[in-house]
């Protein structure tokens, strides 16, 4: 494991935003942390990262107890932050570079490292103009170059792609996704349920300081119900009819059924009801979505 945590508490004042996290995370995999706003998502990331010291409970990183090896933990991480940590009077080269020479490189090895990074990213054409001539997108993939000049072993994420426009945000899971198949492990943050569905092995879901469902996407998407067949009548009153012939529920002119999503069962239930005025037939399957609302609203 490459991260472990054990009874993690964390205090502001007499608010507890952690209340005794456990949590482990393997080496070569993404974990994504969900949550709604005061979750304790960027609380864990901070004290993981070695940003703030945990009240309470113990947590390692990559073998490094964050409190007495803070240090160490340091040298095999990289952060991106929810704001990117960019230096806008210097250009995206020159931003590299810095970074380079303060993780000791050589000069002539953070030139080389600065320009790979450039490459990688698609930053080559903007790499020495002034950082504050990026748009939000370009900055946002600069922070997450600088992250990774010295290769981390962890790449922690908080919130990437907050604010960011459909392309760029598609453009940095892209790039994420190239970080995982070089065998970066990468723990995520993020109030975007499609980016947690498209990047994570494992989703932990926060809420008040506990973790309140940990699986993976599908198990979580099966916890809360399977697939869902919506049928559409031209009145509640055939919607009823219908219901007294295969059951279900029925909201106005529309009925769900529980389906396993079988063509088969969907063929079933238009057979029992061939006498009926269907409009029209939608299928569901349960969403991210769908367990966020149902698990923050159970723990509310």
């Amino acid at each position: 494991m490459i991260v472990e945590t054990e009874g993690l508490t964390k205090r502001y004042g007499s608010q507890t935003v952690l209340k005794g996290l456990d949590l482990k995370v393997a080496e070569g995999s993404v974990l994504a942390l969900l949550g709604p706003n005061g979750a304790g998502k960027t609380t864990t990331i901070r004290i993981l990262s070695t940003l703030t010291r945990p009240d309470g409970g113990s947590a390692q990183v990559c073998g490094f107890d964050v409190v007495r090896e803070a240090a160490a933990v340091r040298g095999v991480i990289g952060l991106t932050g929810q704001y990117a940590a960019v230096d806008e009077e210097q250009t995206g080269r020159e931003n590299l570079f810095m970074i380079a020479r303060l993780r000791r490189f050589s000069r002539s090895a953070a030139r080389a490292r600065s320009s790979e990074l450039l490459e990688r990213f698609d930053l080559v054409d903007a790499a020495d103009r002034r950082v504050k001539t990026y748009s939000g997108g370009m900055r946002r993939r600069l922070d997450l170059a600088m992250s990774l000049v010295s290769t981390p072993r962890l790449l922690f994420l908080d919130e990437p792609t907050t604010g960011l426009d459909p392309v760029s945000r598609t453009t940095m899971w892209d790039a994420i996704g190239d970080l995982v198949r070089d065998g970066v492990t990468i723990f995520l943050t993020t109030q975007y349920l499609e980016e947690a569905d498209r990047l994570a092995d494992r989703i932990v879901v926060l809420h008040n300081g506990d973790v309140v469902a940990d699986g993976t996407a599908d198990a979580l998407k099966n916890s809360v119900g399977g697939t869902r067949l919506d049928l559409t009548f031209g009145s509640a009153e055939d919607a009823l009819r219908a219901q007294a012939v295969v059951g279900g529920a029925v909201d106005g002119v529309t009925l769900s059924l529980p389906s396993d999503g079988s063509a088969l069962h969907l063929h079933s239930v238009l057979d029992d009801l061939r006498a009926a005025r269907v409009v029209r037939v939608s299928e569901h399957r349960p969403t991210l979505d769908d367990v966020f609302t149902s698990l923050t609203a159970v723990a509310a």
